[in-house]
């Protein structure tokens, strides 16, 4: 049986192999955004206010080739980021990716770049407002020690961005996984021999068999990439999750889960229609047990993503009328197409603004006006504001 140590060597050789992400070094700064990396906007998700500073220490754990860095190091220009991974390639990679971007200088303070484990984060100095692990946690040959490794380094106050892998939508993947590892026997430590025999099998498998189907449907734009493939399909240590799973590994942290980063999906509602008797009985479920209705209904979910929080947490969901007039709104920094009736919101979707939106929006940027005083001058009313305020197209910052 390999030892932990055996795993995370074997892991550190497949991105030594394949580094991943493969995307592209540019010459210019990361293009748009990934809300969840930019700390205005994650802290406000989470809280639903504005966050008082914006001189954080960030944490980047498992930042594989840099384009997560390179995006934490752009959309927080006050921030200090330190990013860690266990493939050394990798993370030649990544320093490079953000050098020659420009979103750091040579030499520059703001960006560290250690090889180490995830498992040996306590070794970094002090602890970080945001910590950022994507991809990683299930990996790891005892995810568990490593989600309480990293929450013993998030500060108060702080919250900690989640990805790992949902078992239900990843059926097919896990299946392809352990036919190319019965094919390779004991070659199975060679990743390019794995890549091979896994492209010799999707194109010699019939075209209707469902592998093929589901890759073709799913990845297989992806998938040209043999870092992707071999990410995907020859990977030595994976962990695949359910609800009840998942909260295992949340309530091993130690930490407050805050809320999936994509909550249209864990809507019901979505999926009951207006059934009354459905509805009846759902209305007597806890969170869990709803999230877990939710999956088993729409199995086609790949992974989870969220955020975890350690106390003491702000919560304001600015029902106060009074505290609301008092408050300092600022356009949000993740919208598409501004200054324009017609933009894109922080997850890229169009909306299209009334008049009065508009209007209130364009005066968010005038000074440092209250939304009562906005409201003096455009006519569109606190739910107007709170609608604004959902859709996180402004920042909302309390009058103290």
């Amino acid at each position: 049986m390999k030892t932990q140590s055996d795993i995370s060597t074997a892991v550190g050789r497949l991105y030594d192999t394949f580094p991943f992400p493969p995307d592209p070094l540019s010459d210019q700064p990361p293009p748009g955004y990934n809300w969840r990396w930019c700390w205005p906007i994650a802290y406000q998700f989470c809280t639903g206010q504005k966050p008082s500073v914006q001189n954080i220490r960030i944490l980047d754990a498992g930042c594989g080739t840099g384009s997560s860095t390179d995006y934490l190091i752009y959309l927080n220009p006050e921030a200090s980021v330190v990013a860690i991974d266990l493939s050394s390639r990798a993370l030649e990679i990544a320093q490079q990716r953000c050098l020659r971007s420009g979103v750091i200088q040579p030499g520059s303070p703001r960006a560290q770049f250690h090889n180490i484990s995830l498992y040996d984060v306590h070794k970094l100095e002090g602890e970080f407002n945001l910590i950022n692990c994507v991809g990683v946690l299930h990996h790891l040959p005892d995810p568990k020690r490593g989600i309480q490794s990293l929450a013993l380094k998030l500060a108060p106050g702080g919250i900690m961005h989640i990805f790992v892998y949902a078992e239900l939508g990843r059926r097919e993947i896990q299946l392809m996984q352990n036919a190319i590892a019965i094919l390779q026997g004991d070659q199975r430590d060679d990743y390019a021999d794995g890549v091979k025999i896994g492209r010799k099998l999707f194109a010699s498998l019939p075209e209707n068999n469902p592998l093929v189907k589901y890759e073709k449907e799913h990845w297989a734009l992806e998938n040209q990439r043999d870092e992707c493939f071999a990410d995907m399909y020859v990977h030595p240590q994976e962990i695949d999750y359910n609800i009840e799973t998942l909260f295992e590994l949340i309530e091993a942290s130690g930490l407050e889960f805050l809320g999936f980063s994509n909550p249209d999906y864990w809507q019901l509602e979505r999926l009951l229609g207006k059934d009354e008797e459905l509805w009846e009985r759902a209305q007597h479920l806890n969170d869990r047990d709803r999230y877990r209705l939710i999956e088993l209904l729409d199995p086609q979910i790949t992974h989870y993503e969220f955020f975890l929080g350690r106390p003491p947490r702000l919560k304001n969901n600015w029902s106060d009328d009074q505290v609301l007039l008092q408050a300092q709104p600022e356009l949000s920094p993740c919208i598409y197409g501004w200054p324009s009736q017609q933009i894109m919101d922080y997850n890229y979707r169009m909306v299209n603004l009334s008049p009065e939106e508009f209007a209130f929006l364009q005066a968010t940027e005038t000074g440092n006006k209250t939304v009562g005083e906005i409201l003096h001058e455009v006519k569109l009313g606190l739910d107007g504001v709170r609608s604004l305020h959902h859709q996180q197209l402004i920042l909302l910052t309390p009058n103290s």
